[in-house]
This record gives structure tokens, sequence and C-alpha cells, in this order.
């Protein structure tokens, strides 16, 4: 067995319709640092202090494709861990009320008969989240 020649991920880069929601999103309904912005890209970028996000505005938000999971090569979803179910449940209720946030499914089983719980929300833009306890 050969060993890895990597060793993490250094970051996840998304592209989005509207910088400033997704920005605000992470910031404000996540509770993330921005770690800044470059306004000639442009980018902003987010930190949970585990996980650092680029978010790139994507050229021509209005004539850009949404994403299919079902029809598109590309990011299914990014899962982030929250610590556990009860945080799995503080985070639902502040991201459900979050302007532009839509609701794929409310925290429950992973699977049939699954101890693990999860939920799934598209961020302000579309991009799927998944949240789920780490334990």
């Amino acid at each position: 067995m050969i060993q890895s020649a990597t060793c993490g991920i250094h970051h996840v880069g998304l592209a989005v319709p509207d910088l400033d929601t997704a920005m605000d999103f992470f910031v404000d309904a996540l509770g993330w640092e921005s770690l800044g912005r470059n306004d000639d890209y442009p980018a902003g970028f987010v930190s949970d202090g585990v996980i650092t996000l680029t978010l790139w505005r994507v050229a021509f938000p209005t004539e850009a494709t949404p994403f299919d999971r079902r029809k598109n090569v590309g990011l299914h979803h990014l899962a982030i861990a929250v610590s556990d179910e009860a945080a799995l449940h503080a985070v639902f209720a502040r991201v459900s009320n979050f302007p532009g946030v839509t609701i794929e499914f409310p925290p429950g089983p992973t699977r049939p008969g699954s101890a693990r719980m999860h939920f799934i929300c598209g961020m302000p833009g579309g991009i799927r989240l998944e949240f789920t306890p780490l334990n």
C-alpha cells in the first residue's frame, strides 16, 4: 500500500450567484468568520475555524444554470459537521428561517434504521448543504 500524497482538504470553492447573500448566510446564519474579500475577482472567504470556503460570484448570475444533482457532474452537496444532535436542531432552526434557504428535508435519520441524523437544505443561491453530527 502506498502512502497518501495528500493530507486533507485545504479549502472548497463554491460558485454563487450573489456574493453578499452567500457571505451573509455563512456569517449570520452559521456564525462563521469572514476572512475577507477580493472584489476584483469577485470572491469572499469564510471559515468556521476548520473549514474554509471560497465563495466566488459567477460572471453572469442571471444567466447561470442551476445545478441539477440528477443531471450534472459536480458537487452533489457539501456536508458540514455539527457537534451533536442538539446542535443539529439548533442549526436547522437558524438556517430554516434565513432568507433564500430551501429546506429539502428536516432533521431525520440518514437512512432507515440509522441512529445518525442529518438534514439537507439549499443555501441562498441553491447549493445543497448537509448538516450532520460528528458522533
